[in-house]
């Protein structure tokens, strides 16, 4: 059931385990189809009899067959992938992804996004598959609290109608100085490239974040956390 980004033709999904299907659930996303082990179907730990319209229970090493997991879990959800037919979302505070294709890189950065009100996140094309089975398992659950967009344009990025805000780490201002828009889209690059000319060149801000350490550079991961936790910071105050 690892599928990396075959979701897109069968327009679902496959997460399992308590802690993603507990997520789902609790954000309001309901499964199309509830799988269970045969064992777990019948134990008083299964609290999930009623979360899908419809159950599959099937034997217990055949579902641990399907699972790409060195511990499979004893049930999963089918989820219906949610439709993109609203696009983006102007004036809602974004994250954009400019060809990050590490899936741990993205996940982490999804949950950092949900974990600093930043509203949605924009996949530009090249980027990791959103909702792939090692993104989904990064994510932990933030999915759920954000609205996606995959495979968009860079005119789609401008047309999010608010600051575009860049890192570097050879120009602009640094971070812990700069006064922070609220909202804005943060744009995450490439890990070996960065983000692209266009998008640099059509930023409002350049942001470089101190390293007293002597560090090139940072993973994108810690980046983004870095530069979203200072823009929730600078709102609340």
């Amino acid at each position: 059931m690892e599928e990396g980004a075959a979701y897109r033709k069968q327009g679902r999904y496959w997460i399992e385990g308590d802690h993603l299907c507990r997520a789902a659930l609790t954000r309001g996303v309901k499964p199309a189809v509830a799988v269970f082990s045969e064992k777990f179907w019948q134990s008083p730990e299964n609290v999930y009899a009623h979360a899908a319209a419809r159950n599959i229970v099937i034997d217990t090493a055949l579902l641990a067959s399907l699972s790409p997991l060195p511990s499979p879990a004893p049930f999963g959800f089918l989820m219906d992938l949610p439709l993109q037919q609203a696009g983006i979302q102007p004036g809602v505070a974004a994250v954009v992804l400019d060809r990050v294709q590490d899936a741990g890189n993205v996940g982490s950065i999804l949950r950092s996004a949900s974990a600093f009100g930043f509203g949605q996140v924009i996949a530009l094309k090249g980027s990791a598959a959103l909702w792939s089975g090692k993104v989904l398992r990064a994510g932990m659950g933030a999915h759920f609290a954000l609205h996606l967009v995959e495979n968009a344009s860079q005119d789609d990025v401008l047309a999010l109608q608010q600051p575009l805000l860049v890192t570097s780490s050879h120009q602009g201002d640094w971070l812990h100085r700069a006064a922070l828009p609220w909202p804005c889209s943060w744009v995450m690059g490439h890990e070996g490239q960065g983000v692209s000319e266009a998008l640099q060149a059509a930023a409002q801000q350049h942001i470089r974040i101190t390293q007293p350490g002597g560090e090139e550079s940072l993973n994108v991961g810690a980046a983004a956390a870095i530069c979203l936790h200072a823009s929730a910071a600078a709102r609340a105050d």
